[in-house]
C-alpha cells in the first residue's frame, strides 16, 4: 500500500496556511497584485 502524504498533519496545516495567505492577499492594494501578492501566493503554495 503506497504512503498517503495527505494523512500527514503537517501537510494539512500547510494547505490551511496557503488558503489563509490567499485570503489575506485579497485585501492587498491592487497595485501590489502582480508583485508582492503574487510572490506571497507562490511562496505559500510551494510549502
Amino acid at each position: 500500500m503506497p504512503f498517503k502524504f495527505e494523512k500527514l498533519e503537517i501537510w494539512k496545516l500547510a494547505i490551511e496556511f496557503a488558503d489563509e495567505v490567499h485570503v489575506v492577499t485579497r485585501r492587498f492594494p491592487k497595485e501590489e497584485l502582480f508583485s508582492l501578492t503574487s510572490q506571497f501566493k507562490r511562496a505559500a503554495d510551494s510549502i
